[in-house]
């Protein structure tokens, strides 16, 4: 009985962080989402955009509604003693950590399939898009500064590009090499003669180089949510 009152404490104490995460998170992506101006200015100068403020508002709002739901679940079902709040938590759980799994063997399996995937989807948009929406092109032109790349694949993306089509030059990261100056135009030619990568293999790369960082983290949430699981599931069977 006193272990089971021990573990009923921690799975109230852990889901009661998780609960007030969850509402920070959301708070934070309300902020943003509603006013990103102020957000930078408190914060400092950073690369992104404002649109790109707005859309990871959004995700934070999303992550943040799930990991609030989740916390209450869980400090609920503990505290009232509810098996069916319990039991809701368990599953909830046990689908973000299938989906995670799943994500993590098609990422590291079909590395090519999901590139040539994203490609269909993401180059027409560069085609369409960059130079003639401001949004997308700051998002871009960021992730390029960033990783030091260009383009989704190379350069070739931004061919037929209103980008292209107006200035009559690529973007100047795919002409990314000590020689060039700031006002030089990189022509077709001089893109292709750099070569500059892609920023999906530049992101694979970067990815691999901190792959025990990236591994190690995915094995502590993974380890957590296995935790919570099992502890959920004890609590539950040792409901009368």
């Amino acid at each position: 009985m006193q272990c089971f009152s021990f573990i009923k404490t921690i799975m109230i104490l852990f889901n009661l962080l998780i609960f007030l995460c969850g509402a920070a998170l959301l708070a934070v992506g309300i902020w943003v989402s509603i006013d990103g101006a102020s957000f930078l200015k408190i914060f400092g100068p950073l690369s992104s955009s404002a649109m790109q403020f707005v859309n990871v508002g959004y995700f934070l709002i999303a992550a943040g509604a799930v990991v609030f739901a989740l916390g209450f679940l869980g400090c609920y079902g503990a505290q009232t003693e509810s098996k069916c709040a319990l039991m809701t938590f368990f599953f909830i759980l046990l689908l973000i950590f299938i989906a995670e799994v799943a994500a993590a063997v098609v990422a590291l399996v079909y590395t090519t399939m999901a590139e040539h995937f994203l490609t269909l989807l993401v180059v027409p948009a560069i085609k369409k898009d960059y130079g003639s929406q401001k949004d997308f092109t700051q998002v871009w032109n960021t992730t390029m500064t960033e990783l030091k790349c260009c383009g989704f694949t190379n350069y070739t993306d931004f061919e037929d590009s209103p980008y292209v089509r107006e200035n009559n030059a690529f973007p100047p990261f795919c002409c990314n090499n000590v020689t060039n100056t700031v006002n030089e135009t990189c022509t077709k030619e001089k893109a292709d003669n750099q070569k500059v990568e892609g920023c999906f293999q530049q992101l694979l790369y970067d990815i691999r180089t901190n792959a025990v960082t990236v591994g190690g983290v995915a094995a502590g949430i993974g380890g957590l949510e296995l935790a919570a699981m099992i502890v959920s599931m004890y609590l539950y069977c040792n409901l009368q």
